[in-house]
C-alpha cells in the first residue's frame, strides 16, 4: 500500500563545519516550502547545536541528532535515519549546502503516493549560487531502471524514500562513504518502485567538498579517486546485501563490480591507457549521472582487456 497525501514526513539533512557559509540560504529555502507539513531533523557532524544555529542565523526548531566523537558520516546518518523510520511514513533528504525550490517537499509527497524511492532534477550552481548552465536529470535516452547499480541518480540532496523500504535498507555500515548510492541500490535490489521528476526542484552547489563531480572535463586524479570510491562501494554492497534482495539483480551487481575491477587494473593502473580513456571520455556527451566517469560502458573496448600497453 502506498502513502496517502497526508503521510507524516521528516525532512533530513546533515550539518558539518564545511557547509556553514551556505546554511542561511539553505534554511531560507526550507522556510519557503509550499508544503510545511513536515518535521525537520538535523544530523550534526563535528558541530554543536549552538554553532549550527549561529551559522544558520536563527533559533530554529529541529530534532538534533548529535554525532559522537569518532563517528563516521555514515554512523551519524544511520543514527538519524534509524529513528526517523520509527516515527514517520517517509523522509525527504536534502544537503545543507544546497537550496530547495519551493515545490520540493510538496512534489516529493505526491510522488511517494505511488512510488517507494523518488528523485528530482538538480540545477548546478557554483559556490556563490550562480547558475552553471547544467541540469542533473534523467536523460531522455536512459531508462530509470537501468541507472542502478552501475550509476546513481538518487542523492542525499534530491531524493525521498518511504520508511517501510528505508527500514529494510538499514543499517548503514560504519565505513560506507557513498551512503546515498548504497541506500538507493539496496532499495533497487529489493524491487522498490522508482520514480524521477525531471523538473528542477533543487539547486546543487558545486564546490571542493563535493564527493564527486558530474561535469567534464575529467582528469586522471579524479578518475583514479572515483574508481577507488566505487570499488569500495561495491565491496560493501556485495558483503551486506539486504535480506530479500532479488537474485537477478544481485547477479547484475556482481557483473558491474567485476567490470570495475577490470577497469581499475587495465586503465587506472596503466598510464597510457588511462590517457586514452580520458581523451575519449571527455570527447563524449555523457549522461549526467553520478559515477559515470568510471568504466563508462561506451568505452568498454578501451578497458575490457587484460593486455598491458607498453
Amino acid at each position: 500500500m502506498k502513502h496517502s497525501p497526508s503521510a507524516r514526513l521528516a525532512l533530513y539533512t546533515t550539518i558539518y563545519p564545511g557547509v556553514a557559509p551556505y546554511l542561511p540560504a539553505w534554511y531560507r529555502s526550507v522556510l519557503e516550502q509550499a508544503d510545511q507539513d513536515f518535521e525537520l531533523w538535523v544530523g550534526l557532524d563535528a558541530m554543536g547545536i549552538e554553532a549550527a544555529k549561529s551559522a544558520i542565523g536563527c533559533d530554529l526548531e529541529a530534532t538534533w541528532v548529535m554525532g559522537l566523537y569518532g563517528d563516521t558520516p555514515a554512523q551519524i546518518r544511520q543514527r538519524a535515519l534509524a529513528q526517523i523510520v520509527q516515527s514517520y511514513d517517509a523522509v525527504v533528504l536534502v544537503d545543507s549546502d544546497d537550496v530547495l525550490h519551493a515545490s520540493r517537499v510538496a512534489t516529493a509527497r505526491k510522488s511517494l503516493c505511488t512510488s517507494d524511492l523518488v528523485g528530482c532534477a538538480l540545477r548546478l550552481v557554483d559556490e556563490r549560487g550562480r547558475d552553471l548552465g547544467m541540469t542533473f536529470k534523467l536523460p531522455s535516452q536512459v531508462d530509470l531502471e537501468g541507472v542502478l547499480p552501475r550509476n546513481n541518480i538518487f542523492g542525499m540532496s534530491n531524493s525521498a524514500i518511504r520508511s517501510d523500504v528505508l527500514r529494510r535498507c538499514l543499517p548503514i555500515p560504519d565505513a560506507v562513504e557513498l551512503v546515498d548510492w548504497l541506500v538507493a541500490t539496496r532499495a533497487w535490489l529489493l524491487g522498490a518502485a522508482l520514480a524521477f521528476d525531471n523538473e528542477v526542484r533543487m539547486d546543487y552547489r558545486q564546490h571542493d567538498a563535493n564527493m564527486t563531480r558530474i561535469a567534464a572535463p575529467f582528469d586522471k586524479l579524479q578518475v583514479a579517486r572515483e574508481t577507488d570510491l566505487v570499488r569500495r562501494h561495491f565491496r560493501i554492497l556485495q558483503a551486506t546485501s539486504p535480506q530479500g534482495a532479488m537474485a537477478h539483480r544481485l547477479a547484475e551487481v556482481a557483473r558491474v563490480a567485476a567490470d570495475i575491477e577490470v577497469f581499475h587494473r587495465c586503465v587506472v593502473l596503466q598510464t597510457k591507457r588511462l590517457e586514452l580513456y580520458l581523451r575519449a571520455l571527455n570527447a563524449l556527451e555523457i549522461a549526467p549521472l553520478w559515477w559515470s566517469s568510471v568504466a563508462h560502458p561506451v568505452l568498454r573496448d578501451l578497458w575490457d582487456s587484460h593486455e598491458e600497453m607498453t
